[in-house]
């Protein structure tokens, strides 16, 4: 399996892993799935932290690459061609975060399955993509 990791999941993997259901924990630490993160994640990590509301134990420049790298998890850059899905996504009035509708947009061109706790904004996008819940 091909997962996609949300923001705070990826967060949860480095400091909170007791946060995820066992069957989860399960697919994370199994080697036979690939794990990505986004540059989406990545940067609203970066914007979270340098606003103050995330403390890290490094700088996101330091921290990030690092975690990245221990884990085995795989980058996924930003490509035009999320972006452009961003655009024909359905719009919902009381949900308009741009991380979380890239992160669709992202799972929906590269054929990914999105690992969210974000169930109460995403299950919404459920049908365009595969989502799973990570508690």
């Amino acid at each position: 399996m091909k997962l996609l990791l949300d923001t705070h999941c990826w967060l949860w993997m480095q400091a909170s892993p007791g946060m995820f259901a066992p069957a989860v924990r399960a697919i994370l630490e199994d080697p036979g799935h690939e794990l990505l993160l986004s540059s989406a994640s990545v940067w609203e990590v970066s914007i979270k932290w340098s606003l103050g509301k995330l403390p890290l134990p490094e700088a996101p420049a330091i921290y990030v690459p690092r975690c990245l790298d221990r884990q085995g998890v795989r980058a996924l850059p930003i490509h035009n061609a999320h972006v452009l899905r961003v655009s024909t996504l359905p719009v919902f009035p009381d949900h308009r975060d741009p991380f979380d509708r890239l992160l669709i947009a992202q799972a929906d061109v590269e054929g990914l399955c999105l690992l969210t706790a974000d169930t109460k904004n995403l299950d919404r996008y459920r049908g365009l993509v595969e989502l799973l819940k990570a508690r």
